[in-house]
């Protein structure tokens, strides 16, 4: 072996980020027919946390249930306990049955909630009705 062989190149490591505290955030809970999704925030609107009725092995009908609401916020409410938030804002888009389930899960859960907003959109007769049907 020569004296300058060239070395294999080393990979640098990433340096671990540090978790900031996040003392008050943002909570949007979609519930759909079909699915409930859960998603926290800081107040600027960067994610934190996460988690759906699928990610936590609920499938099909069962998704969009109440208990199923509720252990989908258990999960994400554990990837945010190291951000050190307290109290949440939430914000419920849509109209299944996973609405007031999630929102009561919430407190039960150790988050404090400041306010809940509706934020499912409505339309303003918005698109243009089908024709009659001829029969």
């Amino acid at each position: 072996m020569a004296a300058n062989a060239p070395t294999k190149p080393t990979a640098k490591k990433a340096k671990k980020k540090a978790v900031q505290a996040v003392p008050i955030g943002c909570a949007y809970i979609q519930a759909t027919y079909n699915n409930t999704i859960i998603t926290f925030t800081d107040p600027a609107g960067n994610v934190m946390a996460w988690s759906s009725a699928g990610q936590c092995g609920f499938k099909g009908p069962k998704k969009a249930t109440p208990y199923a609401a509720g252990m989908i916020l258990k999960s994400a409410a554990e990837k945010l306990i190291p951000f050190g938030t307290k109290d949440v804002h939430v914000f419920v888009k849509g109209i299944g049955m996973g609405r007031e389930g999630a929102v009561r899960a919430l407190h039960a859960n150790g988050l404090n909630v400041l306010s809940i907003k509706d934020i499912t959109p409505i339309p303003h007769n918005g698109c243009r009705q089908p024709r009659p049907r001829r029969v």
